[in-house]
């Protein structure tokens, strides 16, 4: 019998700071070539959204994450990101767990959004923009590491909503948040937040909302003013902030730094108290396994659902 992890279960196996933790350890494992992650496999049902095939080893286990992205579901009363995670031992193949992939997800993408700002930006004020699943999960993962955060979304009730139930508060303004030493985008990225000339020095940006061909949070020559940090080169560049750069011929992979090295201690995070750092995330298969291995340690606490194939 195989333990199954509902949404519910996957938030009660893992806690944010837990989220954190394991995220981290899962950049150094990845920096280190000690869990591989083959390419993203990305199929197109566009105009309405897409499903994502991700796989990772790593650590006795191999993992695939079968994902949607719908950006119009939550209009429908859907959620945008839905899916399963399968967990397997990588000795012998046997599937040991299943797991809820939206849960996963936000939980993996408010912990990387979080770890990235601490470990690149400066100390003071942090604002999350998109108070959407995973927006609440940055902003919940902000608040279990104990710092002030403020939310803005499009849609005003939806973020005093949030910052209700999180213990946040919300932004006065969109240029509050925008404004704010360190911010996390998590939208669409149908829209520009950050354009030409808006950054101010110091300022770290951890860049959550475009994951895939034609989405952005910020114009290219923004993107290029800064010190630019990513979750990984080949992911980022084809798909990612980094990709418009890159084909624009504003960053090259000189030009950026993988947010695991720095984690490892084999390159430097930010330089100056002023300068501008920049987090281009796409969201990567370890990070998945990282969550799924941290919930598998607590399955024997938890009274999950058992399925058998």
């Amino acid at each position: 019998m195989i333990p199954l992890f509902r949404a519910s279960d996957v938030e009660a196996a893992v806690s944010p700071e837990c989220a954190v933790e394991a995220v981290r350890d899962g950049f150094i494992a990845y920096a280190r070539g000690e869990w591989t992650m083959p390419p993203k496999v990305y199929v197109p049902a566009y105009p309405a959204g897409d499903f994502r095939a991700m796989p990772a080893l790593g650590a006795g286990h191999a993992l695939l994450k079968w994902v949607t992205s719908y950006p119009g579901n939550p209009a429908r009363g859907l959620p945008t990101v839905m899916g399963v995670v399968l967990l397997s031992d990588a000795t012998d193949g046997r599937l040991v767990a299943v797991l809820d992939a939206g849960a996963v997800t936000a939980l993996r993408t408010g912990a990387a959004a979080v770890l990235a700002a601490e470990t690149l930006g400066r100390a003071g004020t942090a604002a999350v923009i998109g108070a959407g699943v995973n927006g609440r999960a940055a902003a919940r993962t902000f608040v279990a590491r104990a710092q002030d955060v403020m939310l803005w979304d499009v849609d005003a009730s939806r973020a005093a909503s949030a910052a209700e139930e999180l213990g946040a508060r919300v932004a006065a303004s969109r240029e509050e948040a925008l404004a704010a030493d360190r911010v996390v985008t998590v939208t669409p990225g149908n829209e520009l937040l950050f354009r030409s000339g808006s950054l101010r020095p110091g300022q770290h940006v951890s860049l959550m909302g475009a994951d895939g061909p034609g989405k952005a949070e910020i114009a290219v020559e923004e993107l290029a003013r800064g010190r630019v940090f990513a979750d990984d080169w080949e992911q980022a560049s084809h798909g990612g902030e980094l990709a418009a750069a890159v084909e624009a011929g504003q960053v090259a992979r000189e030009d950026v730094t993988i947010i695991g090295d720095v984690l490892a201690g084999t390159a430097d995070g930010r330089g100056a108290d002023d300068e501008i750092t920049l987090f281009d995330s796409t969201g990567l298969a370890i990070q998945d396994l990282a969550i799924a291995l941290a919930a598998i340690e607590r399955a024997d606490d938890l009274d999950l659902p058992k399925i058998e194939l």
